[in-house]
């Protein structure tokens, strides 16, 4: 299991500051997180979530 968090995000959508991740991160239709930890300051996803919702909503950034 592939997991990947905010920062590791930012870079598979080409490089966008950690602010932008988190905007689109909260969009409803985001994956959710599959974990929080650090008092929910850090959350968690399943790598192979993310990289599905890249090639359906950003085609242009997968890999």
């Amino acid at each position: 299991m592939d997991l990947v968090a905010l920062s590791d995000i930012a870079k598979m959508l080409g490089n966008v500051s950690r602010t932008r991740a988190t905007e689109i991160t909260n969009r409803k239709g985001f994956p959710d997180p599959v974990a929080t930890v650090a008092n929910g300051r850090l959350r968690i996803w399943l790598r192979a979530d993310v990289d599905r919702w890249i090639r359906e909503h950003r085609p242009h950034q997968a890999d």
